[in-house]
């Protein structure tokens, strides 16, 4: 299907604005094509009722500044495309695209390549980029691979069934030093996150002790979004008092209306394989308090310890992505004119520098006077010279020495 706008209009890459949400909305419906209509319709009710407040936000530095950053491409009055993007940590040196949405009728790669260049020219701060896409999604992946993404990891998300759930809360976990997660706890929980993931992927997230830790701001936005979604949050870590490391970390987040599955994340060092069945039982005994809803958690392909017991214990897949990055280099320009008076000439000059400290010569700032000429004879090499001032007393005593003989004859 062709587009019936005019070739020769061009197309506009801008913040999005309030007039666009319900293009954003056409958008939407359209890429959640395979999902529930009422997750789009959820996600739009959300957007609209805080947009002025997200847009206020991102005005000035905050928490919140980059809650929802997103630009939209324009032809004439017709949206074609729109990209969400985020700060993956909190230095902000790699950001995530969260979604990128486009026209049926557009020019997909064009208008999508557009998205992502602008978005790569404009965020100066991002050194890397980073996205996941599903690997049946085949133009999406022909769009990235296009403007340089390249693969770092294979995710599948897993989901254990209600009834399975039962079953692993029967087993009693074997877990004496499990504590709970506080600020304190961040450097331990920074290792752990470092030892569980390659070197290149470790390289890529950039992740650091900060991004552990959560604000006092990011205490009252969590439990605010917490009652207004009917979630709750739960999390600890299994530590080793031998090596006084952590081990293993879990969270998880509870649906309690019962509407929604239960979300759990696991990080789990290699060396500690063992804590699979136990951290699990543990989650499935803190689901039991909860509406039963099965539970999602992921696993990488860099994790095959944690594959194998999730096929073993008859976890269905239930989704398998491509996490994807490529770096940006950022050319510095120079405004500035360089300026003479800051250059330190003597480190510049280091090689005519003297080695030794010089020997006093000649030279004299005193105004020279005329001498009488004298019949003295030139000395010999062997003798020595005075310099400097002492010239003229020795002028001054040769002249007394020829004067005496005139006045003793007198």
């Amino acid at each position: 299907m062709n587009s019936l706008l005019p070739r020769n209009l061009s197309v506009i890459i801008r913040p999005v604005q309030y007039r666009d949400l319900d293009g954003i909305e056409r958008l939407t419906q359209d890429s959640f094509a395979a999902l529930s209509p009422k997750r789009a319709s959820c996600t739009m009710e959300w957007l609209r009722h805080w947009f002025g407040l997200l847009k206020f936000l991102s005005w000035f530095p905050n928490p919140l500044q980059y809650r929802f950053c997103g630009y939209v491409a324009e032809q004439g009055r017709m949206l074609l495309g729109m990209i969400q993007v985020s700060p993956f940590n909190r230095t902000r040196s790699t950001w995530r695209i969260d979604r990128v949405m486009l026209d049926q009728t557009a020019d997909k790669q064009g208008v999508g390549s557009q998205l992502l260049r602008h978005c790569f020219e404009s965020i100066l701060e991002a050194r890397t980029w980073l996205l996941e896409v599903n690997i049946n999604d085949i133009e999406a992946l022909a769009l990235y691979r296009q403007n340089g993404f390249q693969r770092l990891a294979e995710m599948t998300y897993w989901e254990i069934s209600p009834e399975l759930l039962v079953e692993l809360a029967l087993a009693e976990p074997d877990l004496p030093n499990l504590l709970p997660v506080s600020n304190a706890d961040a450097p331990l929980l920074y290792q752990l996150d470092t030892a569980s993931m390659p070197p290149l992927v470790r390289q890529v997230f950039d992740r650091h002790t900060h991004d552990f830790k959560t604000s006092l701001f990011g205490v009252l936005s969590d439990a605010v979004k917490q009652w207004m979604t009917k979630t709750e949050v739960v999390s600890g870590y299994v530590f080793e008092p031998q090596r006084k490391a952590a081990i293993g970390h879990f969270q998880v987040q509870l649906d309690r209306k019962g509407e929604n599955p239960h979300v759990a994340t696991l990080t789990v060092h290699p060396a500690y394989t063992w804590l699979y069945p136990e951290m699990l039982s543990q989650l499935a005994r803190i689901a039991q308090d909860f509406p039963q809803q099965s539970l999602q958690l992921a696993s990488s392909d860099y994790q095959p310890e944690r594959e194998e017991y999730l096929e073993r214990i008859g976890a269905k897949r239930i989704e398998h992505t491509l996490i994807m990055s490529r770096s940006v280099w950022h050319k510095i320009r120079e405004s500035k004119l360089v300026s003479l008076e800051g250059i330190q000439w003597p480190e510049v000059l280091q090689g005519l520098q003297p080695a030794r400290k010089p020997i006093p010569g000649g030279m004299s700032w005193v105004p020279k006077q005329q001498q009488p000429k004298s019949d003295r004879p030139i000395p010999v090499k062997s003798e020595i010279v005075p310099f400097g001032s002492h010239n003229f007393n020795m002028d001054a005593s040769s002249q007394s020495e020829q004067t005496d003989p005139v006045q003793e004859n007198n």
